[in-house]
């Protein structure tokens, strides 16, 4: 394929998990971003984008790309899938980027996601994306077998001989990298995915006959294949989940049909919790309920409050609840590198960048 045959020149990857920032730390940034001229129409949400085959930045640390064809996820999944993140990696070299040299780094992080209904009846999903300034870039993918989606990557965790991702300069290279470690993001039927940390000494590790799948691996399972929650569920049920790095995640997984879970793993079991909202500690009954940093309970319990008063949000609602749960509230050195609302409904979803919450960029699945 044309497009695999430029990645033998270069590259490439990282699969670390997704980033967002250590707690409990410094003290806070303005969060301020300057708007690129580049834009499109306007309408009272935000800029509306739309992006092309190439990367294009629209503000510093935040760019855009889409990305239409056969990205090789499938032959991913039926030789096995990766038990590894390594593994993602030896796929990608040696499959599809010809003996590319990747590497893997990650962080902590703390994030939150909401789940609700608007006043029409339709369902959004809120998500803020917590860790130290790093370059993020939304993907929309129109894959030839599967669900169109747009997702969100920390283009900090893509290298390149063990460079950063700014290394990377070829746009096709960078997006192939890029469509393996997705962090967030919602397809074409309005499933809405999040991967979040939990502060915690055990990891997934399930070992049984099943294929295998990794934290980023799972989230681009799900927007490739997945209509619902239940659809999602039963995905994630015939993998072998592995957590990237070693960390302990949970999933915040979310459809139009208002129905909104967590996916946590205890002792390698997956235990699925109903919740509208999601941050950084067990919701799982049982032992390890509650485990998770100080502050995560903060903010679940502020976004709870706001969903106990308003029985429907709209976009600029459920913005303005993000906003109140980001890292600029709790003096940090970290920022909310981005927080998104998807309109699933009408499959939008509106961008802040870096705790800038009145200037946002309007996406649309097409």
């Amino acid at each position: 394929m044309r497009k695999y045959v430029l990645f033998a020149l270069i590259v490439l990857f990282v699969l670390s998990l997704t980033g967002c920032g250590t707690e409990d730390k410094g003290t806070g940034k303005d969060g301020k971003s300057v708007k690129n001229t580049e834009t499109n129409e306007t309408e009272e949400a935000g800029t509306v984008i739309t992006p092309t085959d190439e990367i294009r930045e629209l503000e510093e640390g935040f760019s855009v790309v889409r990305y239409e064809g056969d990205y090789g996820f499938g032959q991913f999944l039926s030789e096995g899938g990766a038990s590894s993140d390594e593994e993602v990696i030896d796929f990608l070299s040696g499959k599809l980027l010809s003996g590319a040299n990747l590497g893997f780094f990650g962080n902590i992080f703390g994030c939150s996601t909401v789940a609700v209904k608007d006043a029409k009846g339709g369902t959004l999903f809120g998500r803020n994306f917590d860790w130290d300034y790093c370059e993020a870039m939304v993907v929309l993918s129109y894959p030839e077998s599967g669900y169109a989606s747009l997702s969100t990557v920390n283009v900090d965790f893509i290298s390149q001989d063990g460079l950063d991702g700014r290394a990377l300069k070829k746009d096709e290279i960078k997006t192939m990298a890029a469509l393996y470690a997705p962090l967030d993001g919602m397809n074409e039927k309005g499933l809405a995915v999040s991967v979040n940390m939990i502060q915690d000494s055990a990891s997934i590790e399930q070992n049984t006959e099943k294929p295998d799948i990794t934290t980023t691996t799972a989230i681009r399972l799900l927007l490739d294949r997945a209509a619902t929650v239940e659809e999602a569920l039963k995905l994630l049920g015939e993998y072998d989940m592995h957590a990237s790095m070693g960390m302990m995640v949970h999933f915040a997984l979310a459809d139009t049909t208002g129905k909104s879970v967590a996916v946590e793993y205890v002792n390698n079991e997956m235990v699925v919790t109903e919740t509208p909202v999601l941050t950084n500690f067990y919701l799982a009954e049982g032992e390890k309920h509650g485990i998770g940093t100080r502050q995560s309970h903060t903010r679940y319990d502020m976004l709870m409050e706001q969903l106990k008063q308003n029985e429907t949000m709209s976009v600029s609602d459920v913005r303005d609840a993000l906003s109140s749960v980001s890292k600029g509230n709790f003096g940090e050195f970290e920022s909310t590198e981005w927080s998104i609302v998807f309109n699933q409904t009408e499959r939008k979803a509106t961008y802040y960048h870096r705790e800038n919450y009145k200037d946002g960029y309007v996406f649309t699945i097409d």
